[in-house]
């Protein structure tokens, strides 16, 4: 078993393991010389999130149009186009009394609402213009028709492009998706064959990141005999990326006939995914003792005849890290200290998760079979994502983490966001 972290081209064994680093995209987490350099850790954040219920896995995703055709909705827009029209009514009345708060906050609305009530306005524009499109339409000079339906095509066009851009305006990004994160996979049910596949869903998400041009950077891996995977974690930096992988959090499971299976049953393993978002935090110097050595064991006469072996540790914690691999002591503090901080990382996010456990069980719950948010099936050739009922065929072309995977990642933004906007109709009509 080894524990593989990563950040420059550096190398070094402590206490027999073997710690190898390789080089990081520019952004993330990664060792640095300078030992008062800030140091990437998580918070696992109160995210936008699926609905459990057996309805919400049944709930298919509703077009624009079946969205538009709510009474809900177009009571919500009503009541918003009033509240912008009340707080600049407020502004423009003459010799008003509204104290300086009252005044800020109005102005705070109009710019908030200003944007949807744009949009409201427009669309009702473009639905005057139809309607005066389709009494052209009844006249029978073929000229004047043809042009008709031209001007039809192109209103319903513009009508449906401002009925997206409305939706989207009540759906406003949250901040925390343009945050960059920390993702963890770990094995689950079915030993070895998980192992194996958790080392695939890794892979997966690698290549994801570079098929969206993200940096990844390889925190720390846990290995197993047989090359697969135990744990492992990695820092991914890039627009949106938080907001594209916080649903791929959750138990996965794989059916398929392990390549240790000598009778050519099908058996079920699974792994589960956690994602965090990225918080920095400090190493104080003057938490830190460093201590140098001769190196013992093998390594040549040079090595064990001078103090290159380093030894850090973390004084608040008691963490411990050490390298003696390299001849030059610079090299091996700057082993050490990748070391140190990929062990202060995985305690702080220890740490930070037990605080939130309830949040952290909903994305990985008990690990078991049953828990799965999507199931890879490999002799039905199939993945299917449970919360959303969608279905994709070809597992190979799915695991190379490219337009399949990003296929399915639009489909459960799509699904959240309406789910949140139903959520929003829903409180408004409670309140009401």
């Amino acid at each position: 078993m080894a524990v593989v972290c990563f950040s420059k081209s550096l190398s070094c064994a402590v206490n027999g393991t073997l710690f190898r680093t390789i080089t990081t995209h520019p952004g993330v987490f990664r060792g640095c010389p300078a030992i008062h350099s800030t140091v990437n850790s998580t918070i696992p954040h109160a995210q936008r999130a699926f609905h459990t219920s057996q309805s919400a896995m049944v709930t298919k995703i509703l077009s624009v149009e079946e969205i538009f055709n709510k009474k809900s909705l177009h009571d919500y827009l009503k009541k918003k186009e009033m509240e912008y029209n009340s707080c600049l009514q407020s502004l423009n009345t003459e010799n008003q009394t509204l104290g300086d708060e009252d005044v800020r906050i109005n102005r705070t609305n109009l710019s908030v609402l200003g944007p949807l009530v744009q949009k409201i306005r427009e669309l009702e524009e473009k639905q005057k213009e139809l309607e005066d499109t389709q009494d052209l339409l009844k006249d029978n000079d073929p000229e004047l028709h043809e042009l008709a339906e031209s001007e039809k095509e192109a209103c319903l066009a513009a009508m449906q492009d401002l009925k997206q851009k409305i939706l989207s305006l009540l759906i406003p990004e949250e901040e925390s998706d343009m945050s960059d994160l920390v993702l963890e996979v770990t094995a689950g049910v079915g030993g070895q064959e998980s192992m194996l596949f958790t080392t695939e869903i890794f892979d997966m998400y690698q290549n994801f990141a570079a098929f969206r041009g993200w940096g990844f950077g390889i925190l720390e891996v846990t290995s197993s005999e047989l090359g697969g995977i135990r744990r492992a974690a990695a820092s991914i930096s890039g627009p949106l990326s938080y907001k594209k992988l916080k649903f791929e959090a959750g138990v996965h499971r794989v059916q398929r006939v392990p390549k240790t299976e000598s009778k050519g049953r099908i058996h079920t393993s699974t792994m589960t995914v956690a994602t965090a978002l990225m918080i920095s935090f400090t190493i104080n110097p003057k938490d830190l003792r460093i201590e140098t050595k001769r190196a013992s064991g093998a390594g040549g006469q040079h090595v064990n005849t001078t103090d290159s072996a380093v030894r850090i540790v973390h004084l608040p914690t008691g963490t411990v890290a050490e390298c003696q691999q390299e001849r030059s002591q610079i090299k091996n503090k700057e082993t050490a200290m990748t070391l140190l901080r990929a062990k202060l990382y995985s305690a702080r996010l220890e740490e930070e998760t037990s605080k939130r456990y309830q949040a952290r069980k909903l994305q990985i719950g008990t690990k078991g079979r049953s828990e799965k948010i999507r199931t890879y099936n490999f002799s039905q050739d199939r993945i299917t994502d449970h919360r959303i009922g969608k279905t994709v065929h070809d597992v190979h072309g799915f695991l190379q983490g490219e337009e399949l995977l990003e296929e399915m990642i639009v489909f459960l933004q799509q699904f959240s966001e309406q789910e949140s906007l139903m959520d929003l109709l829903e409180d408004d009509d409670q309140n009401q």
